[in-house]
């Protein structure tokens, strides 16, 4: 498995947003307008790939000074279970501290909420709608 950033506009970029359509907002009945889709142009996009396949995504929001926020990991479903969204936060996590992020910052899923606390994240926030489902402001302070 290849862990790379993704070039917004390029074929793995299409890849990603194929997947995060697939299992972030199909399911809730959403999809992505292209105001939403243009906004991520200055975002780091980060994919998994085995060979030239998408297995999972994710991307870094700049927040403020020393903070990034983590959006839209997804993976694959018929590859999940398998480390790929360890292995992806593991990648992220390094590259937020390359740029020099402190902190990194998410709105988690409710069913994802274990998944994260595995990895050292915590729950800073009581539970919220988000997209019509519910969410926690999750954390973790980079070293």
């Amino acid at each position: 498995m290849a862990l790379k950033i993704i070039d917004h506009g390029s074929p793995e970029y299409r890849q990603m947003i194929r997947l995060r359509d697939e299992t972030l907002r199909k399911p809730l009945g959403l999809s992505f307008s292209q105001a939403e889709l243009e906004k991520e142009r200055d975002e780091i996009l980060i994919g998994a790939f085995e060979e030239d396949k998408i297995l999972g995504c994710c991307m870094l929001v700049k927040e403020e000074p020393g903070v990034v926020r983590l959006r839209q990991m997804a993976v694959s479903n018929n590859v999940q279970g398998k480390g790929i969204g360890r292995a992806l936060m593991d990648f992220a996590e390094n590259i937020a501290r390359d740029h020099g992020f402190k902190r990194l910052t998410m709105h988690a899923r409710k069913t994802a909420r274990g998944f994260y606390e595995h990895l050292g994240y915590e729950v800073t926030s009581e539970e919220f709608q988000e997209v019509t489902i519910p969410h926690y402001v999750m954390e973790k302070k980079l070293r």
